[in-house]
């Protein structure tokens, strides 16, 4: 016989409401004993690090069943932040503690504290993201006005190099000095990205992140030279303006990346190697107006930079002068929105520090609370540390959302490794751990990508060999072989039915709907294979794309994992308030596969399967045939605030 738990987190019988909590807001917490434990007492214990314990009594709420008792107490928290808790109570005269074990579940064996994220109860995020399509782009290799055998609009500033075919490979050899010195373009360019507007549109595309456009000297963009303007190969503000403009009518905004921690030694601002004049910049002038934004060790030659790269001066951001600059009424951050912009994606926001993200957010919010504001964090961003301080990103006052690579992980790895075993509780309890610790909002517009420009694309992971430990030259001369490909689109499809499915909003990064591999940087900086396309694919990203605008649950919807298993997974995204639910069947096998069809409550009202499958009736039960690697969709309509 299976005894229910005693507590478990992700269970609404248990913690009501479910996940992050608004501050004041009351939460229900429920304990259920079995009658053989003789428990006396119990209390919830809930505190702040570095802050005293509350511990509020549970009273018994349920004392009708013979083999179980249940206590209640409920719990309304009155500091935003991070909060733990966990349970005690008396036995035989002894203290005993319920503590969390494994990720959900309280036992008396648990020996983690179970969390709880209080935020700000003014904290919103913008709606216009919320159900729709994000799709990243790194500028220089998606496509250029006129096609890919046009000739550059713009001069080819001294220092770079193009290369003459389009599908070349990057250059990933160092040079006679050992160094990478990443100058080779391939000409994409903002009028490029206009122009293919049409086509992002028909992927269902309404927010485009946009890797840095500013003026720069290396490929990537991330040693900005000029806040101020937009680097020449790409084009011009009036190029950009455009872009915003015809975007916009489109139902499409774009999210610029910006890069605040560090800017290029090579730039106006600190101009190590005189490109901008003799005697202007932090490097050579000592009396110049930026020199206070940099650490100086020994002047001018020693000095703290990103991750020890001397081409990458890190700046004091909470000097008042960058602060302003860069946060400033008419500062850099409103002068892009200003001019079209929809928001910002801050680099490194872990090196970011507090305070200039707190301005930072007042200065991108003053220009309306429409404008988003994400944040590059690699790990849980609630339980974030970074320089010895607890981060405070999704509370209230700084970020909207963030880049969710623990999603990514818990997709890729439960695709790929499927058949190991606990491979589907594991994928369970990653994703569900993130909903429980996010605010809803930021929740609501989490960036959902398996695949970006600092990581291997998603087809390479999934059906590749293992990068890790691979240099440079091996990740050159390793792509994957016909089979292997093969298997990547059947893998990498279930990999997007998740990503466009669970809460948030998915981010296709440029060319992985079109079947592009490539390990790490620069091989997944390859340009976008126009004319080489996997068009299957590409109408498959489309039809996902359709299913999510034709079903408002996966704007605002909650999530149920019914099943998570080696070779199928089913979910719902469960939306109360408007009475609507998508039950989405993946079959991530080689074989067809056969689901019995349950609906997710009695009181429905119609139903319509959305994706066309086989179905079939077997005594009266409704089933679903599945070919493999493929999946099945179904809509019900309910009575609002029923599940």
């Amino acid at each position: 016989m299976t005894h229910p738990p005693i507590y478990d987190c992700f269970d609404e019988h248990y913690k009501t409401p479910f996940g992050a909590l608004k501050q004041f807001s009351p939460c229900q917490f429920t304990l259920k004993f079995p009658r053989m434990y003789e428990v006396a007492d119990p209390f919830l214990v809930v505190f702040r690090p570095g802050y005293k314990e509350k511990f509020i009594a549970l009273e018994v709420s349920d004392d009708s069943d013979t083999l179980y008792i249940t206590y209640t107490c409920e719990y309304s928290p009155q500091d935003v932040g991070l909060h733990h808790y966990y349970f005690v109570t008396q036995q035989h005269g002894h203290r005993t503690f319920i503590k969390r074990r494994g990720a959900n579940e309280g036992g008396y064996d648990g020996t983690e504290l179970f969390q709880l994220t209080v935020y700000d109860p003014e904290l919103t995020t913008p709606d216009w993201l919320k159900g729709g399509v994000m799709y990243q782009i790194f500028p220089d290799r998606f496509a250029k006005l006129g096609g890919i055998d046009a000739p550059l609009v713009s001069p080819v500033p001294i220092g770079r190099k193009v290369h003459s075919s389009w599908n070349a490979m990057p250059v990933w050899e160092p040079d006679e000095k050992g160094m990478v010195n990443n100058d080779d373009y391939f000409g994409g360019n903002l009028k490029g990205i206009e122009e293919q507007l049409p086509y992002l549109h028909s992927l269902g595309v309404t927010a485009i992140y946009l890797n840095p456009i500013f003026e720069s000297h290396e490929n990537h963009r991330y040693c900005t030279a000029n806040y101020e303007r937009i680097d020449n190969m790409l084009g011009s503000e009036a190029d950009f303006v455009s872009l915003c403009k015809s975007a916009k009518s489109l139902g499409i905004g774009i999210i610029l990346d910006g890069v605040f921690s560090h800017t290029g030694a090579d730039s106006i601002y600190f101009n190590k190697f005189g490109r901008y004049g003799a005697h202007t910049g932090a490097y050579n002038d000592p009396e110049s107006p930026y020199r206070d934004w940099y650490s100086w060790m020994e002047y001018p030659h020693v000095y703290e930079s990103w991750w020890g790269m001397t081409t990458l001066p890190n700046v004091n951001e909470n000097n008042p002068a960058y602060t302003e600059y860069i946060c400033g009424e008419g500062g850099i951050l409103q002068k892009w929105i200003d001019l079209g912009a929809s928001g910002w994606r801050l680099d490194v926001a872990d090196e970011l520090p507090d305070d200039f993200i707190d301005n930072l957010h007042k200065a991108v919010k003053a220009k309306g609370k429409d404008k988003v504001i994400y944040g590059e964090v690699w790990e849980d961003a609630t339980t974030k540390e970074s320089y010895g301080i607890r981060r405070r990103y999704l509370i209230g006052g700084q970020l909207d959302s963030v880049m969710n690579y623990p999603f990514k992980d818990a997709i890729l790895n439960y695709i790929k490794y499927h058949d190991r075993d606990g491979a589907g509780d594991r994928f369970k309890d990653d994703v569900m751990t993130i909903l429980e610790h996010y605010p809803k909002p930021s929740v609501d517009i989490l960036m959902n990508f398996i695949s970006t420009h600092d990581i291997e694309r998603a087809i390479t992971r999934l059906a590749g060999m293992e990068v890790n430990g691979h240099d440079r030259r091996w990740q050159a001369e390793h792509g994957l072989n016909e089979p292997e490909y093969v298997y990547g689109i059947a893998l990498l499809k279930c990999a997007m039915v998740l990503q466009f499915f669970l809460p948030g909003i998915p981010c296709i990064y440029y060319g992985d709907e079109a079947g592009q591999e490539g390990y790490r940087d620069p091989f997944n900086r390859r340009t976008y294979p126009w004319g080489m396309e996997n068009m299957a694919l590409v109408e498959f990203v489309s039809e996902l794309s359709k299913i999510r605008k034709s079903c408002k649950a996966f704007e605002k919807g909650s999530l149920l994992i019914i099943k998570a298993e080696a070779r199928y997974c089913v979910i719902s995204r469960i939306d109360r308030e408007i009475g609507e639910v998508v039950t989405i069947y993946l079959n991530r096998y080689r074989r067809s596969a056969k689901f019995k069809i349950i609906p997710p409550t009695e009181n429905i009202i119609s139903f319509e399967i959305i994706r066309s499958v086989e179905t079939k009736r077997e005594r009266n039960l409704g089933y679903l045939q599945i070919p493999p690697y493929d999946f099945a969709a179904i809509k019900y309509k309910i009575e609002p605030n029923e599940a």
